[in-house]
């Protein structure tokens, strides 16, 4: 796994999905941008930025494609963080050189939501650690939450631990800068397989194996494309296992459940060591009778590995800053979880 040096002084952005074209995103990005200014940052915007010339995304999937290889290969910039998520950003793969960038130097690239097709492809294709975490415009609110700044200190190389906030946002402020609203207490389930076979509610789990993971939305469309290259990334790591983290967008309860199936029957979870799932953004709805827990919960007891839920990562914020390709161990008890990385 490579891991690239840590950020200094040059912030590159990119827009591979949704640009920073429009209110609430265009104040919190330029937000954003003074206080890193502030902090004594130079940036580097890609042309892509402000764009809202395509469907889902900044613009054509070719200029996306061309602007994040661009980046990526470009001497200009220390790491890269992407401007928004969106829809489309799958359409602009094939236009995206992963030789050229897996040849080139590593660097940083952080984002969440539809930079999964980012963020999962570095690791699984180009054996390059990413980070699954905010993108540029959550960086514009005041003050920052402390999910931001653990985000900043593992760009910077300051931080490899990260923990769970206590609480999280149901429901956020239309002002651009506002903070988020965490009126909801975490309350973690976490379940481990029993001598039976099913999986029973427990009051602490721990697990060791390779952080990998992102949007389902995103993953399940990835699924034997040319693009998959999972089951060859599985079978070199397959010493260390897998701790696949998951979370969803616009997925319900039963798309949810499909996305699980899909992924376990190409083989995705062959060698996990065990799952951590975000809250969904379908938190707390329930379809004929199915939950997001159950939802999940039928793969992971097949697989007879622990699982943790309601986890902060996603799109209910505030969201764990991960290191995508990196070694963890994950800890969680007593209402806490703890994910300690190792760049290994």
């Amino acid at each position: 796994m490579r891991y690239p040096d840590f950020f200094k002084k040059t912030i590159g952005f990119v827009a591979p999905s949704f640009g920073c074209a429009t209110d609430p995103y265009k104040a919190a990005f330029e937000n954003a941008q003074k206080k890193w200014k502030a902090m004594g940052c130079q940036l580097d915007l890609g042309p892509n930025c402000y764009e809202e010339k395509g469907i889902g995304i900044s613009n054509t999937p070719e200029k996306c494609g061309e602007e994040l290889t661009d980046y990526f290969l470009s001497k200009n910039n220390e790491c890269l963080i992407s401007c928004g998520g969106g829809e489309m950003m799958c359409e602009i793969l094939e236009h995206v050189d992963f030789e050229a960038i897996k040849k080139a130097p590593a660097k940083w690239y952080m984002g969440f939501s539809d930079n999964t097709n980012v963020t999962f492809l570095l690791t699984t294709l180009c054996d390059t650690a990413s980070i699954y975490g905010p993108c540029a415009a959550a960086f514009g609110m005041e003050p920052w939450h402390p999910a931001l700044t653990d985000a900043m200190e593992i760009l910077q190389g300051k931080r490899k631990t990260v923990g769970s906030y206590g609480k999280w946002e149901k429901e956020g402020l239309e002002d651009a800068l506002a903070p988020y609203q965490c009126t909801e207490d975490l309350h973690l389930k976490l379940f481990k397989p029993n001598g039976d076979g099913n999986m029973e509610k427990t009051d602490r789990i721990s697990m060791e194996g390779r952080l990998v993971g992102g949007c389902m939305d995103c993953l399940v469309n990835l699924v034997g494309t040319r693009f998959d290259g999972v089951n060859a990334f599985n079978e070199k790591y397959r010493e260390d296992g897998i701790i696949w983290f998951l979370e969803s967008c616009d997925l319900n309860v039963f798309s949810i459940r499909r996305a699980m199936w899909h992924m376990e029957q190409a083989g995705w979870f062959e060698h996990v060591k065990g799952f951590l799932i975000g809250r969904p953004l379908c938190h707390g709805q329930e379809m004929m009778g199915l939950d997001q827990y159950q939802a999940i919960l039928p793969t992971v007891q097949r697989h007879r590995v622990p699982v943790i839920m309601d986890a902060d990562i996603g799109h209910l914020p505030p969201m764990m800053p991960l290191v995508t390709g990196s070694m963890a161990k994950v800890e969680a008890g007593d209402g806490k979880m703890e994910v300690k990385m190792r760049f290994q």
